[in-house]
């Protein structure tokens, strides 16, 4: 016998939950962020940072390689992700700025903004695009090569100096990250993991340079981040437009509603990843 198609109200009744399913973990999360804020200790801030961590990598795994609809249409459209996390941080920051009664006046040169604009969303279009290649495990495996990039742009941009047991450690942990037994299905290893090369290039400079603003201005952290992601807001738009590619994006999340209360989590769950690094 065959099952019955459920019903218009069933559908509604299963989008409503979703709904509050996406409302109660955005809550949950921002409490608990309140509460590691009022605890203030390094024990639970490395535990939530795995935790949301963790959650971003999987959420973005879901959108990137988990068709939606009847169609089994996939979600191909990157940079509309960066957009849409980075319009989120953007008005965050904002919001805390004003609430605290900082200035909004950039404290750095604004280009020095935008560089750490652009690195980062190479950073995150090559994380992103990854993910179209490689599962989650390969990504998690290859965050592990960050030390190297790291340690060469350090020397480069902040004239810092290592011992050669430190390259030695960073070269061994490297060494480990064995990708070969994850690279089948849809998966293009070589290509996933020159894309993630990308990743962690852009992503060491990224965080070395941010390094350098902190030490070379009397900066707030808000600050820096309100004026990286407006600029990342601006050139991701930019980029959108051009390509071509921000309508048909739109559209995809208008047929879709489970695309956009992922996106709406993933945009959630970055500015919290964004505040604990």
């Amino acid at each position: 016998m065959a099952e019955p198609l459920p019903t218009a109200d069933g559908v509604k009744e299963n989008k409503l939950w979703k709904w509050v399913f996406a409302v109660s973990g955005i809550l949950i999360t921002l409490v608990i962020y309140g509460v590691l804020q009022l605890l203030s200790t390094k024990w639970f801030s490395c535990v939530l940072l795995q935790c949301v961590d963790g959650s971003f990598t999987l959420i973005q795994e879901k959108i990137m390689r988990v068709p939606y609809g009847v169609n089994k249409e996939y979600f191909k459209y990157s940079l509309f992700l960066v957009f849409c996390n980075r319009i989120t941080t953007s008005a965050v920051s904002a919001g805390s700025l004003v609430a605290s009664k900082k200035a909004l006046d950039p404290v750095a040169p604004v280009y020095k903004y935008c560089l750490v604009s652009v690195t980062n969303i190479l950073t995150t279009t090559c994380q992103y695009e990854a993910l179209k290649y490689v599962s989650f495990p390969v990504q998690t495996l290859a965050k592990c090569a960050k030390m190297i990039p790291v340690m060469i742009w350090g020397t480069f941009i902040m004239q810092k100096k290592y011992k050669g047991f430190d390259y030695l450690v960073a070269f061994l942990v490297t060494l480990g990250t064995d990708f070969s037994p994850y690279g089948k299905g849809r998966e293009n290893t070589v290509w996933g993991i020159s894309l993630m090369v990308g990743y962690l290039g852009f992503d060491g400079f990224t965080s070395t340079f941010q390094d350098k603003l902190f030490k070379g201005y009397d900066m707030e952290i808000h600050n820096q981040i309100f004026y990286t992601t407006l600029c990342s807001c601006v050139l991701s738009l930019t980029g959108l437009i051009f390509q071509g590619h921000l309508l048909l994006a739109v559209d995809f999340v208008y047929r879709h509603n489970d695309c956009f209360l992922d996106i709406v989590l993933l945009s959630t769950v970055s500015d919290l990843r964004l505040k604990l690094f």
